[in-house]
């Protein structure tokens, strides 16, 4: 009896002494070095361990897809494995892999919306962006505010929209709540449709404020806008761009957006306009200026007379010709 008791303690003690070294061997496996060669982004499955081990192992983040599921069983208390793209470091160990897994951020993806496009414009930059999914709904001229909106991998483009929508509609109300008093605007739309022309009027930030006095001092009196922009949208039927400059046929053209031909703001936007264009609109600078023309430098000569106005437009003209003094 006391050989077997010695026999059976030599047993459990072998098996004691193997299960500890296995134990040491595999938490040292945990933090080796792994096979990633270079920092790399790996969307990681949904589905099953089983899947996303060999996804691991199919993109080079792991070396066996067994250790690494035996691995999770034994780290299971630390928390649940997610599915998402990732950033892996090159070398990453078992361990790390782990972590991201667990805890990391996922990727971030951006996309940037500049001022003045077009709806056309935008939705044809969305279908392009990297990593995004499905179809670009129909959304109004002017109702997506511009900026950079960061997502990740998989993202759907109409859910973009949609919080494109909803910052421009929070900052809208935001900028119309503090608006300087007596503008000829009734709406916060009204502010949008004037902000987009301003948009396209001037890329020069400080005559943004200038450039709105002018089409609002129009809108006093009762004048036409009388706004390039909104040709070139009507005549490109909203894609607003030409690939030739304006024609008189198109300046003569039976158009709502037509403000050679209407008086008034036209019936919306002609683009997207920045958050700084809608600023200018609601706090235009202090000016009798009616009339405004580029100068060949970039930005414009404005003025209050009609007299005023033309000889800027003869020495534009000149410049041009290459004949000014």
């Amino acid at each position: 009896m006391k050989r077997v008791i010695v026999s059976l303690g030599l047993i459990l003690l072998l098996l004691g002494g193997g299960i500890g070294g296995g134990w040491v061997w595999f938490a040292s496996l945990r933090t080796q070095p792994g096979p990633l060669e270079k920092d790399t982004n790996i969307v990681v499955p949904h589905g099953s361990l089983d899947r996303l081990a060999a996804g691991l192992a199919d993109a080079g983040a792991i070396d066996n897809a067994t250790w690494f599921k035996l691995a999770v069983w034994l780290t299971a208390n630390e928390g649940q494995l997610r599915a998402a793209e990732f950033s892996f470091p090159a070398h990453a160990s078992l361990n790390r892999v782990l972590a991201i897994l667990r805890t990391a951020k996922p990727v971030q993806h951006r996309v940037t919306i500049p001022e003045g496009l077009t709806a056309h414009q935008i939705a044809a930059l969305l279908t392009k962006a990297d990593s995004t999914t499905g179809e670009v709904g129909r959304f109004e001229e002017g109702s997506v505010l511009p900026q950079t909106y960061d997502y990740e991998f998989g993202a759907p483009r109409d859910g973009i929209v949609a919080r494109a929508r909803n910052a421009m509609t929070k900052a809208l109300a935001t900028a119309w709540a503090g608006r300087s008093r007596d503008l000829p605007l009734s709406t916060p739309h009204d502010a949008v449709i004037l902000a987009s022309i301003v948009e396209r009027e001037t890329a020069k930030p400080d005559e943004r404020a200038h450039v709105a006095a002018v089409y609002e001092n129009r809108l006093r009196q009762g004048m036409k806008l009388q706004a390039d922009p909104t040709v070139v949208y009507a005549a490109s039927d909203g894609a607003g761009v030409l690939d030739h400059p304006l024609t008189r046929a198109e300046l003569d053209r039976d158009d709502p957006f037509n403000t050679y031909r209407n008086t008034g703001l036209p019936p919306g936007p002609i683009c997207a306009p920045s958050l700084a264009s809608i600023q200018a609109v609601l706090h235009p600078i202090a000016s009798g200026d009616l009339y405004f023309v580029a100068d060949g430098t970039g930005g414009h000569a404005f003025a209050a007379t009609l007299g005023d106005h033309e000889r800027n437009v003869v020495r534009y003209r000149a410049l041009q010709s290459g004949k000014a003094p």
